[in-house]
Protein backbone atom coordinates (compact mmCIF):
# COMPACT_ATOMS: atom_id res chain seq x y z
CA UNK A 1 0.00 0.00 0.00
CA UNK A 2 1.48 3.32 -0.75
CA UNK A 3 -0.64 5.60 1.52
CA UNK A 4 -3.46 5.28 3.49
CA UNK A 5 -7.14 4.55 1.99
CA UNK A 6 -8.24 7.25 4.10
CA UNK A 7 -8.09 10.15 7.52
CA UNK A 8 -10.42 8.86 10.16
CA UNK A 9 -11.97 5.32 10.89
CA UNK A 10 -13.99 5.08 13.55
CA UNK A 11 -14.81 1.95 15.86
CA UNK A 12 -18.19 1.79 18.26
CA UNK A 13 -17.38 -0.49 21.06
CA UNK A 14 -13.90 -1.64 22.58
CA UNK A 15 -14.05 -5.11 23.86
CA UNK A 16 -12.05 -7.65 22.15
CA UNK A 17 -13.88 -7.03 18.35
CA UNK A 18 -13.24 -3.25 18.45
CA UNK A 19 -9.69 -3.69 20.00
CA UNK A 20 -8.94 -5.92 17.17
CA UNK A 21 -10.33 -3.65 14.58
CA UNK A 22 -8.69 -0.94 15.64
CA UNK A 23 -5.47 -2.60 15.32
CA UNK A 24 -6.07 -3.42 11.63
CA UNK A 25 -7.17 0.13 10.81
CA UNK A 26 -4.64 1.63 12.62
CA UNK A 27 -2.67 0.72 9.23
CA UNK A 28 -5.00 2.10 6.51
CA UNK A 29 -6.21 5.58 7.82
CA UNK A 30 -4.51 8.08 9.81
CA UNK A 31 -6.48 8.47 12.36
CA UNK A 32 -8.47 5.39 14.47
CA UNK A 33 -11.00 6.51 17.64
CA UNK A 34 -12.35 4.31 19.31
CA UNK A 35 -16.06 4.73 20.93
CA UNK A 36 -16.57 3.26 24.00
CA UNK A 37 -19.50 4.07 27.05
CA UNK A 38 -17.55 2.37 29.54
CA UNK A 39 -14.07 3.32 31.03
CA UNK A 40 -12.00 0.55 29.06
CA UNK A 41 -7.88 1.78 28.73
CA UNK A 42 -6.04 0.02 32.04
CA UNK A 43 -9.22 -1.41 33.25
CA UNK A 44 -8.54 -5.48 34.07
CA UNK A 45 -12.05 -6.05 36.09
CA UNK A 46 -15.46 -6.49 34.32
CA UNK A 47 -17.59 -3.43 33.84
CA UNK A 48 -20.98 -2.67 32.27
CA UNK A 49 -20.67 -3.18 28.63
CA UNK A 50 -19.65 -6.67 29.61
CA UNK A 51 -21.64 -8.29 32.36
CA UNK A 52 -20.23 -12.01 30.61
CA UNK A 53 -16.85 -11.29 31.03
CA UNK A 54 -16.52 -12.82 34.89
CA UNK A 55 -17.43 -16.25 32.97
CA UNK A 56 -15.19 -18.43 31.29
CA UNK A 57 -13.48 -17.37 27.81
CA UNK A 58 -11.16 -18.74 25.63
CA UNK A 59 -9.30 -17.89 22.95
CA UNK A 60 -8.49 -20.71 21.26
CA UNK A 61 -6.19 -22.12 18.10
CA UNK A 62 -7.55 -20.20 15.06
CA UNK A 63 -8.07 -17.59 17.77
CA UNK A 64 -4.60 -17.76 19.06
CA UNK A 65 -2.27 -17.85 15.69
CA UNK A 66 -4.43 -14.75 14.37
CA UNK A 67 -3.37 -12.72 17.60
CA UNK A 68 -0.09 -13.51 16.70
CA UNK A 69 -0.23 -12.50 12.81
CA UNK A 70 -1.66 -9.01 14.54
CA UNK A 71 0.71 -8.59 17.23
CA UNK A 72 4.09 -10.84 16.18
CA UNK A 73 5.65 -12.73 19.18
CA UNK A 74 2.38 -11.89 21.68
CA UNK A 75 2.41 -15.25 22.20
CA UNK A 76 5.63 -16.06 23.82
CA UNK A 77 5.49 -12.79 25.62
CA UNK A 78 2.11 -13.96 26.94
CA UNK A 79 4.00 -17.26 28.16
CA UNK A 80 6.12 -15.07 29.40
CA UNK A 81 3.72 -13.23 31.79
CA UNK A 82 2.42 -16.32 32.85
CA UNK A 83 -0.74 -16.49 30.94
CA UNK A 84 -2.27 -19.45 31.02
CA UNK A 85 -1.70 -21.30 27.98
CA UNK A 86 -0.92 -24.65 26.56
CA UNK A 87 -2.05 -26.91 23.67
CA UNK A 88 -5.42 -27.34 23.46
CA UNK A 89 -5.82 -30.88 22.75
CA UNK A 90 -3.85 -31.52 26.13
CA UNK A 91 -6.13 -29.72 28.06
CA UNK A 92 -8.86 -32.27 30.78
CA UNK A 93 -11.76 -32.68 28.06
CA UNK A 94 -14.84 -34.63 29.70
CA UNK A 95 -17.87 -36.27 27.86
CA UNK A 96 -20.25 -38.36 29.90
CA UNK A 97 -17.72 -39.26 32.59
CA UNK A 98 -14.86 -40.15 30.45
CA UNK A 99 -11.41 -38.23 29.60
CA UNK A 100 -9.80 -37.68 26.29
CA UNK A 101 -6.80 -38.77 25.87
CA UNK A 102 -4.57 -35.93 25.52
CA UNK A 103 -3.17 -35.12 21.91
CA UNK A 104 -0.50 -32.85 21.29
CA UNK A 105 -2.08 -30.73 18.42
CA UNK A 106 0.13 -28.14 18.19
CA UNK A 107 -2.72 -25.60 18.72
CA UNK A 108 -2.49 -22.81 21.64
CA UNK A 109 -5.25 -21.86 23.86
CA UNK A 110 -5.10 -18.66 25.93
CA UNK A 111 -8.09 -19.41 28.95
CA UNK A 112 -6.98 -16.36 31.06
CA UNK A 113 -10.26 -14.21 32.48
CA UNK A 114 -11.44 -11.93 29.73
CA UNK A 115 -10.94 -8.33 31.45
CA UNK A 116 -7.04 -9.43 31.89
CA UNK A 117 -6.89 -10.70 28.23
CA UNK A 118 -8.79 -7.57 26.09
CA UNK A 119 -6.29 -5.06 28.61
CA UNK A 120 -3.20 -6.81 27.54
CA UNK A 121 -4.41 -6.22 23.84
CA UNK A 122 -5.79 -3.07 24.28
CA UNK A 123 -2.77 -1.77 25.74
CA UNK A 124 -0.60 -2.65 22.54
CA UNK A 125 -3.28 -1.28 20.59
CA UNK A 126 -3.67 2.09 22.28
CA UNK A 127 0.43 2.46 22.30
CA UNK A 128 -0.31 2.74 17.80
CA UNK A 129 0.21 6.34 16.32
CA UNK A 130 -3.08 7.57 15.68
CA UNK A 131 -5.09 5.55 17.79
CA UNK A 132 -7.45 6.86 20.54
CA UNK A 133 -10.03 5.34 22.95
CA UNK A 134 -13.02 7.93 23.22
CA UNK A 135 -14.58 6.63 26.51
CA UNK A 136 -17.59 7.71 28.83
CA UNK A 137 -18.88 8.62 25.06
CA UNK A 138 -22.48 6.58 23.70
CA UNK A 139 -23.33 6.14 20.13
CA UNK A 140 -26.45 8.48 19.48
CA UNK A 141 -27.19 7.34 15.79
CA UNK A 142 -25.46 7.46 12.48
CA UNK A 143 -25.21 10.72 10.06
CA UNK A 144 -25.15 9.79 6.18
CA UNK A 145 -25.45 11.84 2.64
CA UNK A 146 -28.35 13.40 1.81
CA UNK A 147 -28.94 10.35 -0.73
CA UNK A 148 -28.67 8.11 3.11
CA UNK A 149 -26.35 6.10 0.75
CA UNK A 150 -23.03 6.78 2.09
CA UNK A 151 -22.45 7.18 6.40
CA UNK A 152 -20.50 10.12 6.60
CA UNK A 153 -20.24 9.94 10.76
CA UNK A 154 -21.41 9.19 14.22
CA UNK A 155 -23.50 11.30 16.65
CA UNK A 156 -22.31 11.19 20.41
CA UNK A 157 -23.06 12.45 23.73
CA UNK A 158 -21.23 11.82 26.72
CA UNK A 159 -22.45 8.68 28.74
CA UNK A 160 -22.76 10.69 32.03
CA UNK A 161 -26.18 10.59 33.67
CA UNK A 162 -26.80 14.38 33.00
CA UNK A 163 -25.70 14.38 29.55
CA UNK A 164 -28.06 15.82 26.75
CA UNK A 165 -26.12 17.48 24.36
CA UNK A 166 -24.60 15.63 21.52
CA UNK A 167 -21.66 16.31 18.88
CA UNK A 168 -21.01 15.20 15.75
CA UNK A 169 -17.87 12.92 14.56
CA UNK A 170 -17.01 12.69 10.70
CA UNK A 171 -15.88 9.56 9.11
CA UNK A 172 -14.01 7.87 6.29
CA UNK A 173 -15.29 4.53 8.20
CA UNK A 174 -17.59 3.69 10.94
CA UNK A 175 -17.28 -0.02 12.50
CA UNK A 176 -19.46 -1.09 14.38
CA UNK A 177 -18.61 -4.14 17.35
CA UNK A 178 -21.60 -3.00 20.05
CA UNK A 179 -21.73 -6.67 20.42
CA UNK A 180 -25.77 -8.25 20.92
CA UNK A 181 -27.04 -4.64 21.99
CA UNK A 182 -26.04 -3.32 18.56
CA UNK A 183 -28.74 -1.14 17.43
CA UNK A 184 -27.25 -1.14 13.48
CA UNK A 185 -30.85 -2.62 12.83
CA UNK A 186 -32.16 0.99 14.12
CA UNK A 187 -29.70 3.45 12.65
CA UNK A 188 -30.63 1.58 9.47
CA UNK A 189 -34.04 1.86 9.58
CA UNK A 190 -34.03 5.28 10.32
CA UNK A 191 -31.90 5.75 7.30
CA UNK A 192 -34.96 4.11 5.47
CA UNK A 193 -33.34 0.75 4.68
CA UNK A 194 -34.82 -2.77 5.75
CA UNK A 195 -33.48 -4.30 9.15
CA UNK A 196 -31.66 -7.39 8.61
CA UNK A 197 -33.52 -10.56 8.76
CA UNK A 198 -32.39 -12.54 12.28
CA UNK A 199 -32.25 -16.13 12.87
CA UNK A 200 -32.38 -16.94 16.79
CA UNK A 201 -32.08 -20.68 17.96
CA UNK A 202 -33.47 -20.28 21.76
CA UNK A 203 -30.91 -21.78 24.46
CA UNK A 204 -32.16 -20.96 27.75
CA UNK A 205 -28.64 -20.74 28.67
CA UNK A 206 -27.06 -19.73 32.01
CA UNK A 207 -23.73 -19.44 33.82
CA UNK A 208 -22.91 -19.37 37.14
CA UNK A 209 -18.89 -18.69 37.51
CA UNK A 210 -17.11 -18.50 41.14
CA UNK A 211 -13.56 -17.62 41.73
CA UNK A 212 -11.16 -19.87 43.78
CA UNK A 213 -7.65 -20.04 45.80
CA UNK A 214 -6.60 -23.62 45.56
CA UNK A 215 -3.13 -25.35 45.65
CA UNK A 216 -4.34 -28.09 43.40
CA UNK A 217 -2.26 -27.52 39.95
CA UNK A 218 -3.57 -29.05 36.47
CA UNK A 219 -0.76 -31.27 36.12
CA UNK A 220 0.78 -29.15 33.14
CA UNK A 221 -3.18 -28.07 31.98
CA UNK A 222 -4.79 -25.31 32.77
CA UNK A 223 -8.33 -26.18 32.58
CA UNK A 224 -10.45 -28.80 32.40
CA UNK A 225 -13.72 -29.22 30.98
CA UNK A 226 -17.18 -30.80 31.69
CA UNK A 227 -19.09 -30.58 28.05
CA UNK A 228 -23.10 -31.20 28.31
CA UNK A 229 -24.61 -33.85 26.06
CA UNK A 230 -27.83 -35.45 25.75
CA UNK A 231 -28.11 -37.29 29.08
CA UNK A 232 -25.78 -35.08 30.97
CA UNK A 233 -26.68 -31.58 29.66
CA UNK A 234 -25.18 -29.57 32.64
CA UNK A 235 -21.70 -28.84 32.25
CA UNK A 236 -18.41 -26.94 33.58
CA UNK A 237 -15.25 -25.55 32.85
CA UNK A 238 -12.54 -24.97 35.56
CA UNK A 239 -9.90 -23.02 34.79
CA UNK A 240 -6.32 -21.31 35.80
CA UNK A 241 -6.73 -17.65 36.40
CA UNK A 242 -3.48 -17.03 38.54
CA UNK A 243 -0.94 -18.97 39.86
CA UNK A 244 -3.01 -20.03 42.44
CA UNK A 245 -6.21 -18.58 41.12
CA UNK A 246 -9.16 -20.62 39.63
CA UNK A 247 -12.81 -19.87 38.15
CA UNK A 248 -15.31 -21.97 37.94
CA UNK A 249 -18.28 -21.80 35.22
CA UNK A 250 -21.01 -24.00 35.54
CA UNK A 251 -23.84 -23.89 33.03
CA UNK A 252 -27.42 -25.34 32.73
CA UNK A 253 -29.62 -25.05 29.89
CA UNK A 254 -33.83 -24.50 29.07
CA UNK A 255 -34.10 -23.90 32.82
CA UNK A 256 -31.67 -26.17 34.55
CA UNK A 257 -29.50 -23.35 35.68
CA UNK A 258 -27.07 -23.28 38.34
CA UNK A 259 -28.11 -22.17 41.73
CA UNK A 260 -26.21 -18.58 43.00
CA UNK A 261 -26.69 -20.01 46.71
CA UNK A 262 -23.26 -21.51 47.68
CA UNK A 263 -24.46 -24.63 48.82
CA UNK A 264 -27.08 -24.97 45.71
CA UNK A 265 -23.67 -24.32 43.54
CA UNK A 266 -21.51 -27.39 45.72
CA UNK A 267 -24.44 -29.37 44.57
CA UNK A 268 -24.95 -28.48 40.94
CA UNK A 269 -21.12 -29.10 40.62
CA UNK A 270 -21.45 -32.52 42.76
CA UNK A 271 -24.44 -33.64 39.99
CA UNK A 272 -21.52 -33.18 37.39
CA UNK A 273 -20.47 -36.64 34.97
CA UNK A 274 -17.11 -36.22 36.04
CA UNK A 275 -16.18 -36.13 39.69
CA UNK A 276 -12.85 -33.83 39.33
CA UNK A 277 -14.42 -30.78 39.06
CA UNK A 278 -16.20 -30.97 42.56
CA UNK A 279 -12.86 -32.20 44.09
CA UNK A 280 -11.11 -29.54 42.52
CA UNK A 281 -13.10 -27.01 44.46
CA UNK A 282 -13.75 -29.13 47.97
CA UNK A 283 -11.84 -27.55 50.42
CA UNK A 284 -10.47 -24.71 48.14
CA UNK A 285 -11.01 -21.23 49.69
CA UNK A 286 -13.82 -19.01 47.61
CA UNK A 287 -12.96 -15.91 46.74
CA UNK A 288 -16.66 -14.69 45.23
CA UNK A 289 -19.92 -15.23 45.41
CA UNK A 290 -21.49 -17.22 42.68
CA UNK A 291 -22.15 -14.67 39.72
CA UNK A 292 -25.01 -15.36 37.13
CA UNK A 293 -25.52 -14.42 33.16
CA UNK A 294 -28.11 -15.72 31.11
CA UNK A 295 -28.52 -16.09 27.03
CA UNK A 296 -31.78 -16.47 26.14
CA UNK A 297 -30.94 -17.64 22.38
CA UNK A 298 -27.74 -17.55 19.62
CA UNK A 299 -28.89 -14.86 17.25
CA UNK A 300 -27.68 -14.13 13.72
CA UNK A 301 -28.57 -10.72 11.90
CA UNK A 302 -28.54 -11.55 8.15
CA UNK A 303 -26.91 -8.64 6.82
CA UNK A 304 -25.91 -10.06 4.00
CA UNK A 305 -29.33 -10.69 2.71
CA UNK A 306 -30.38 -7.36 2.26
CA UNK A 307 -30.23 -5.85 -0.86
CA UNK A 308 -29.16 -2.09 -0.10
CA UNK A 309 -26.38 -1.35 2.59
CA UNK A 310 -25.18 1.97 3.43
CA UNK A 311 -21.43 2.41 1.96
CA UNK A 312 -18.85 3.68 4.96
CA UNK A 313 -20.44 0.98 7.29
CA UNK A 314 -19.25 -2.41 8.50
CA UNK A 315 -20.38 -4.54 11.27
CA UNK A 316 -18.90 -7.20 12.74
CA UNK A 317 -18.13 -9.79 15.76
CA UNK A 318 -21.08 -10.08 18.36
CA UNK A 319 -23.38 -7.53 16.38
CA UNK A 320 -23.61 -9.63 13.30
CA UNK A 321 -23.61 -12.89 15.30
CA UNK A 322 -23.87 -14.06 18.99
CA UNK A 323 -23.31 -17.54 18.81
CA UNK A 324 -23.70 -20.06 22.23
CA UNK A 325 -20.55 -19.10 24.67
CA UNK A 326 -20.43 -22.65 26.10
CA UNK A 327 -18.38 -23.48 22.78
CA UNK A 328 -16.39 -20.58 23.29
CA UNK A 329 -15.89 -18.97 19.71
CA UNK A 330 -16.82 -15.91 19.61
CA UNK A 331 -13.53 -14.19 19.90
CA UNK A 332 -12.28 -16.22 17.58
CA UNK A 333 -14.97 -15.87 15.37
CA UNK A 334 -14.29 -11.93 15.85
CA UNK A 335 -10.99 -12.15 14.65
CA UNK A 336 -11.63 -14.11 11.68
CA UNK A 337 -13.94 -11.35 10.59
CA UNK A 338 -11.35 -8.43 11.36
CA UNK A 339 -8.57 -10.28 9.44
CA UNK A 340 -11.23 -10.62 6.43
CA UNK A 341 -11.46 -6.17 7.02
CA UNK A 342 -7.71 -6.63 6.99
CA UNK A 343 -8.06 -8.34 3.32
CA UNK A 344 -10.69 -5.83 2.01
CA UNK A 345 -8.67 -2.73 3.28
CA UNK A 346 -5.43 -4.30 1.81
CA UNK A 347 -6.70 -3.64 -1.87
CA UNK A 348 -6.23 -0.07 -1.22
CA UNK A 349 -9.67 1.47 -0.93
CA UNK A 350 -12.27 1.78 1.38
CA UNK A 351 -14.35 -1.55 1.39
CA UNK A 352 -17.11 -1.95 -0.18
CA UNK A 353 -19.83 -2.53 2.79
CA UNK A 354 -22.14 -5.34 0.81
CA UNK A 355 -18.86 -7.28 -0.21
CA UNK A 356 -18.17 -7.13 3.53
CA UNK A 357 -21.00 -8.25 5.15
CA UNK A 358 -21.13 -11.07 2.53
CA UNK A 359 -17.71 -12.12 3.88
CA UNK A 360 -18.61 -11.76 7.13
CA UNK A 361 -21.38 -14.25 6.60
CA UNK A 362 -19.57 -16.55 5.03
CA UNK A 363 -17.05 -16.47 7.98
CA UNK A 364 -19.81 -17.31 10.24
CA UNK A 365 -21.61 -20.35 8.02
CA UNK A 366 -19.61 -23.03 9.76
CA UNK A 367 -19.72 -21.82 13.60
CA UNK A 368 -23.31 -20.92 13.23
CA UNK A 369 -23.54 -24.59 11.76
CA UNK A 370 -21.51 -26.05 14.60
CA UNK A 371 -23.42 -24.71 17.57
CA UNK A 372 -26.85 -24.56 16.52
CA UNK A 373 -26.67 -28.18 15.35
CA UNK A 374 -25.27 -29.09 18.80
CA UNK A 375 -27.76 -27.06 20.47
CA UNK A 376 -30.54 -28.62 18.74
CA UNK A 377 -30.20 -32.27 20.26
CA UNK A 378 -31.46 -30.10 23.48
CA UNK A 379 -34.19 -28.07 21.81
CA UNK A 380 -36.39 -30.84 20.44
CA UNK A 381 -36.49 -29.29 16.81
CA UNK A 382 -37.93 -31.00 14.12
CA UNK A 383 -37.88 -31.01 10.27
CA UNK A 384 -34.77 -31.72 7.59
CA UNK A 385 -31.94 -30.11 9.17
CA UNK A 386 -32.47 -31.73 12.67
CA UNK A 387 -32.34 -35.19 11.45
CA UNK A 388 -29.61 -34.32 9.43
CA UNK A 389 -28.13 -32.87 12.88
CA UNK A 390 -29.13 -36.14 14.31
CA UNK A 391 -27.21 -38.22 12.23
CA UNK A 392 -24.38 -35.86 12.43
CA UNK A 393 -24.20 -35.95 16.21
CA UNK A 394 -25.00 -39.31 16.32
CA UNK A 395 -21.63 -40.02 14.20
CA UNK A 396 -19.26 -37.34 16.70
CA UNK A 397 -20.85 -38.88 19.48
CA UNK A 398 -18.74 -42.19 18.33
CA UNK A 399 -16.05 -39.86 18.29
CA UNK A 400 -16.34 -39.15 21.29
CA UNK A 401 -16.41 -42.40 22.65
CA UNK A 402 -13.15 -43.24 21.14
CA UNK A 403 -11.28 -40.36 22.50
CA UNK A 404 -10.85 -41.85 25.74
CA UNK A 405 -8.89 -44.29 23.88
CA UNK A 406 -7.60 -43.04 20.69
CA UNK A 407 -5.51 -39.55 20.26
CA UNK A 408 -6.93 -39.57 17.02
CA UNK A 409 -10.28 -38.63 18.12
CA UNK A 410 -9.05 -36.17 20.47
CA UNK A 411 -7.30 -34.26 17.72
CA UNK A 412 -9.44 -34.60 14.95
CA UNK A 413 -12.79 -33.04 17.39
CA UNK A 414 -10.31 -30.33 18.71
CA UNK A 415 -9.18 -29.22 15.25
CA UNK A 416 -12.70 -28.71 14.29
CA UNK A 417 -13.71 -27.46 17.34
CA UNK A 418 -11.06 -24.39 17.64
CA UNK A 419 -11.97 -23.67 14.08
CA UNK A 420 -8.74 -24.69 12.49
CA UNK A 421 -9.86 -27.20 9.92
CA UNK A 422 -13.45 -27.54 8.73
CA UNK A 423 -16.40 -30.62 9.85
CA UNK A 424 -15.13 -32.74 6.67
CA UNK A 425 -12.05 -34.02 8.29
CA UNK A 426 -13.94 -35.47 10.82
CA UNK A 427 -14.59 -38.20 7.77
CA UNK A 428 -10.88 -38.71 7.27
CA UNK A 429 -10.12 -42.48 7.25
CA UNK A 430 -7.95 -42.47 10.63
CA UNK A 431 -10.55 -40.95 12.02
CA UNK A 432 -13.78 -43.15 10.76
CA UNK A 433 -11.64 -46.01 11.78
CA UNK A 434 -11.67 -44.10 15.32
CA UNK A 435 -15.09 -43.86 15.54
CA UNK A 436 -15.95 -47.50 14.13
CA UNK A 437 -14.29 -48.29 17.06
CA UNK A 438 -16.37 -47.81 19.51
CA UNK A 439 -20.15 -49.69 20.17
CA UNK A 440 -22.33 -49.36 22.33
CA UNK A 441 -22.78 -45.66 22.34
CA UNK A 442 -24.37 -44.62 25.44
CA UNK A 443 -26.10 -41.37 23.94
CA UNK A 444 -27.55 -40.50 20.76
CA UNK A 445 -26.36 -36.48 21.22
CA UNK A 446 -23.30 -34.84 21.00
CA UNK A 447 -21.58 -31.92 22.04
CA UNK A 448 -18.15 -30.58 20.15
CA UNK A 449 -15.51 -29.15 22.41
CA UNK A 450 -15.32 -25.79 23.08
Amino acid sequence: MNGPVGDRAVVVGGSISGTLAARVLSDFYREVIVVERDKVVGVRDSRRGTPHADHAHGLHAHGCMILEELFPGILDEMRRARFPMGDLGEQHWYFNGERFRAARTGLPTVTTQRPVLEDYIRGKVVARPGVTFLERTELTGLEATPCRGRVTGVRLRSAAAEAVDEFSLGADLVVDTCGRGSRTPVWLEQLGYERPPEDRMAIGLAYVTRLYRSPKSLNGAQFLTCLASRTNPRGAVFGRAGDDTYYLSLTGILGDHPPVDPDGYLEFCRSLPTAEVYERIRGATPLTDPIAFHVPASVRRRYERLSRFPERLLVLGDAVCSLNPSYSQGMTVAAMEVMALRAHLGRGTDPSSQAFVRDVGRIINRPWFLSTTRDLQHTGGKGVRALAARLGNAYVTRLHGAAPHDSAATDALIRVAGLSDPPTTLIRPRVVLAALKRQGLRDPGCQAPQ
